[in-house]
């Protein structure tokens, strides 16, 4: 479960990735449950709206954005 600090820095992150960045965590997303982007759904959706849905992948998930661009998201252990 993420705390309050690791969602704002989540949101942070997101909020700083442009268009390609966005669409390509989108399509290599790889989570508990299968999503499946097409290429037209992404072109058309507003860059906002990306990052909303890749927020929500993420916090589903309990996976943050690795550092860098790297297209990896790393594991959030549950903290007590």
């Amino acid at each position: 479960m993420f705390q309050a600090h690791q969602i704002e820095e989540l949101i942070c992150l997101i909020a700083a990735m442009d268009r390609p960045t966005i669409a390509r965590r989108l399509r290599d997303f790889r989570g508990s449950f299968p999503v499946d982007f097409t290429a037209d759904f992404i072109d058309r959706t507003d860059v906002d709206r990306l990052r909303h849905i890749y927020l929500a992948l993420c916090v589903q998930n309990r996976r943050m954005p690795a550092p860098g661009d790297v297209g990896e998201e790393v594991v959030v252990e549950h903290v007590a």
